[in-house]
């Protein structure tokens, strides 16, 4: 299927601003992309491109004095297939995983592993190791958390959304992702587009979304707290320890968010 997906963001700066931006569709999705998800700013300024530390592809630009409009809109080819469920993979000792996979065991900016540790061993120590004891966690993540944009905080940690037991996508994927770690399974925190292709309706208001990748049998696997179902038409953006390293946009200056507005739905293959 062909998955139509965009943006468009409105800020509005008192002075120049200096902007650093994770708004591209992840390189390991750059074969999907039918029309690609090109920059678009208005009023047009020159924008630089970069790839971070964990890979992602970023921009740099200097917001002008006045209203800026940051929008794409592009198309992506997808299998239109639900996220993999693969009940056998193992969790690897830790004198086993491949150095790469090392960072994603330890504590983050979001994710307080030593807070979480204790708790995490007492809820989950008797859970199948493996695929088993990541869904454990999940099940237990979305049945503890209260889903609410009203509940939303920029500055909410995993421990803080464990003890408020409220919170949108990024605190059911930092607490997810905490407890993980602190079970011995590497886990990385991911954020992109997410469709409701194939979810009965209501539909809440369109957003980024946020879930995790966990290292299992060799491999990365995805595993959504907040929704806790195999979903259609995910669209990564980026992966990071948390989402600090992620953010869609840091701004260096006093700024507003006037606008903010998603899509992401199935198109005709022809369209």
């Amino acid at each position: 299927m062909h998955i139509r997906v965009g943006y468009e963001l409105i800020y509005d700066c008192p002075q120049p601003t200096p902007m650093l931006l994770s708004l591209h569709i992840h390189f390991t999705r750059a074969s999907d992309l039918v029309v690609p998800d090109h920059l678009i700013t208005r009023p047009s300024v020159p924008i630089t491109a970069y790839r971070d530390s964990f890979g992602n592809w970023c921009s740099r630009i200097v917001a002008p004095q006045g209203e800026l409009r940051l929008s794409t809109d592009a198309v992506v080819n997808d299998r239109g297939e639900r996220d993999p469920v693969v009940p056998s993979a193992q969790q690897h000792l830790v004198q086993e995983l491949p150095e790469e996979t090392l960072l994603f065991l330890l504590g983050s900016r979001y994710c307080e592993t030593d807070l979480l540790s204790e708790a995490a061993w007492a809820l989950f120590h008797t859970a199948p190791v493996g695929w088993g004891r990541v869904q454990a966690i999940c099940d237990f993540v979305h049945q503890h958390i209260t889903f609410g944009y009203a509940h939303a905080r920029a500055t909410r940690t995993a421990w803080e959304a464990f003890n408020e037991r409220v919170g949108v996508c990024r605190d059911f994927t930092h607490l997810a992702v905490a407890f993980c770690r602190c079970m011995n399974i590497p886990a990385r925190y991911c954020t992109g587009y997410l469709s409701d292709i194939g979810q009965p309706p209501p539909y809440s208001p369109m957003d980024f979304a946020a879930w995790f990748e966990v290292y299992l049998g060799g491999q990365w696997h995805t595993f959504d707290a907040r929704n806790n179902t195999p979903r259609i038409g995910r669209v990564l953006i980026a992966r990071g320890r948390d989402a600090a390293d992620v953010a869609l946009t840091n701004t260096f200056g006093p700024n507003t968010l006037k606008s903010f507005q998603v899509w992401t739905h199935e198109v005709n293959a022809g369209a």
